[in-house]
């Protein structure tokens, strides 16, 4: 039945920031970009008078996608406690890595506060995006 997971959506604040983020710092690749409003999308999403921007990226290494996507209408909050790790709901999104030291370090040049350095497995580096979303970035030997 499932073939797939086809992509991730994360709702962003500044969706400009966020692309940004994502491809100069994480080095995805943008796919796609759109204008979304109507009726089709409002039926979707099950809101009125949606307004939005979308961006589909990806990693290098190809799929899945993920959708950063902007409401310009109507406009969401964002809640402290998404951004724990024990908050239910999706939490993290674990990005795979060749070299972690050296991707730890790239992420903390970039100005980006690390939970921890890396440690070996069960536990690899959080950290999180520029809404905060939990990003874990791990690497297999």
């Amino acid at each position: 039945m499932i073939q797939a997971i086809d992509h991730l959506n994360i709702v962003v604040s500044d969706l400009e920031r966020s692309v940004k983020f994502y491809m100069e710092v994480l080095g995805f690749e943008q796919t796609n970009s759109a204008h979304m409003e109507g009726d089709w999308i409002e039926s979707i999403v099950g809101l009125k008078g949606v307004t939005a921007d979308v961006v589909f990226i990806v990693a290098p290494a190809g799929e899945p996608r993920i959708e950063l996507l902007c409401y310009k209408s109507p406009t969401g909050e964002s809640v402290p406690q998404n951004s724990l790790a024990n908050t239910v709901g999706l939490r993290h999104i674990a990005l795979r890595v060749d070299d972690i030291h050296a991707s730890a370090t790239k992420l903390k040049n970039a100005g980006v506060k690390l939970l921890s350095e890396p440690v070996t497995v069960p536990i690899s580096v959080v950290t999180h995006d520029p809404d905060g979303v939990l990003l874990e970035i791990t690497e297999y030997k």
